[in-house]
């Protein structure tokens, strides 16, 4: 299992939310890139990154942070946060950004998801689906929907995606611990067609060793590292075993 420590991105500042309630802004890092080292120096091979303005307005904001990660640092980006068109993908993927994460997309466009995932391979295409009770919500996570979590990785399991990333919504910055419940049921009902990344809740180890013993394919980590509930380098050597 790989660990991927997450900077979230609003205003060009190094920033975690509070249940995704834009609200709740708290500033956790003074410097993105010096962020990053840190977390390559634990022993970390890839980055989660979101582009929190970006998903609130549709559109890639903060390019230059992630541009600056990918080449002066040999973390692998997973990037995510108002992906609309196969030309911000491309764009993306040329500075060399390793994963694309699609995610309201998914659900209001699946035609463009499997065209990207045809397009530039399944290996760089990622859906995060995030959800309040089971249902799925968008646009930065503004809006809800009536489609069920599993019913929206089947679907875009069909149509080419093999990376999903599972946030319960509720869970997400509180530190209260991984929906392992939910998380287990998306593991079960996908099998080994995909691999999944848990998001959302990760307080100790203990999540960490529950995600492992699901067989997720990873975890994400962001305010237990920076409130200093979960040691990274830890984190990473027991998922890497």
């Amino acid at each position: 299992m790989i660990i991927l420590p997450a900077i979230d991105i609003k205003d060009g500042c190094c920033v975690r939310l509070f249940k995704g309630d834009f609200n709740t802004v708290e500033k956790v890092a003074e410097n993105h890139l010096e962020t990053a080292r840190g977390f390559e120096a634990a022993g970390a091979s890839w980055i989660h990154m979101v582009d929190l303005d970006g998903a609130k307005e549709g559109r890639p904001v903060n390019t230059k942070i992630y541009a600056d990660i990918a080449e002066k640092t040999n973390l692998k980006v997973e990037l995510g946060g108002g992906i609309r068109s196969l030309e911000t993908i491309r764009e993306y993927l040329d500075m060399g950004i390793t994963r694309v994460i699609l995610g309201s997309v998914a659900l209001k466009d699946p035609g463009l998801v499997s065209s990207a995932a045809e397009k530039f391979g399944s290996e760089k295409i990622v859906v995060g689906i995030d959800a309040v009770n089971g249902m799925v919500a968008t646009e930065g996570w503004l809006e809800s929907s009536d489609v069920h979590y599993i019913d929206l990785a089947k679907k875009m399991n069909e149509v080419g995606v093999k990376y999903f990333i599972f946030t319960d919504i509720s869970k997400d910055g509180t530190l209260s611990g991984v929906n392992r419940e939910q998380l287990k049921d998306l593991a079960d009902a996908m099998g080994s067609r995909a691999n999944i990344v848990a998001s959302g809740g990760v307080h100790t180890m203990a999540d960490i060793i529950a995600c492992k013993e699901m067989g997720l394919y990873g975890t994400i980590c962001g305010k237990s590292i920076y409130k200093g509930t979960l040691d990274l380098s830890e984190a990473i050597k027991y998922a890497e075993v």
